[in-house]
């Protein structure tokens, strides 16, 4: 699957908001107040990974640039000398296709520019397809944050050091 990288744009929103909604159960998924609050946060940014259109199956429900059809997204954050994953989304059609790790790669590249020398963030700790993804992209797990998620689901705090990772 061919796809590319590109910076957020206003028009993306509604796309990546219903994205969201379709990766996450409702307990997990952000309201739009939620992800728009994350996404303008200062330190923030949010990349998209598309592909020519009618690659991801459903071409109306994920508009994207003229041509293209929005596979995915991340939005992430600096914070001090440390990064933090906010969010990674990939549609159902476009998983284990690349676009996971290579929105991932070009987040962490960001970070590291900026400064980051480390990254975090928290995935539900029921989440295997996750927790496996990340583990394989250098991540390990430092704590269990309970109750993270709602009051009810407990998540996995996940850190990977940036500055000594290999590139790739």
């Amino acid at each position: 699957m061919s796809f590319r990288i590109r910076k957020f744009e206003k028009g993306d929103f509604d796309t990546l908001w219903r994205i969201d909604q379709d990766c996450f159960d409702p307990q997990l998924a952000y309201s739009r107040p939620e992800m728009a609050f994350y996404m303008r946060r200062p330190g923030s940014f949010t990349l998209v990974a598309e592909g020519e259109g009618g690659e991801a199956g459903n071409g109306s429900l994920l508009a994207g640039s003229p041509g293209f059809v929005i596979l995915g997204f991340i939005v992430a954050e600096t914070r001090r000398k440390s990064g933090h994953i906010i969010t990674i989304d990939v549609v159902a059609e476009a998983r284990r296709t690349g676009v996971g790790s290579a929105l991932l790669r070009a987040a962490e590249e960001r970070l590291l520019r900026a400064g980051a020398g480390a990254v975090a963030l928290e995935t539900p700790v029921n989440n295997e397809a996750a927790i496996r993804f990340y583990k394989q992209k250098g991540y390990f797990v430092e704590k269990t944050a309970a109750g993270y998620y709602s009051g009810q689901l407990d998540a996995l705090v996940m850190t990977k050091e940036l500055a000594r990772s290999p590139v790739g």
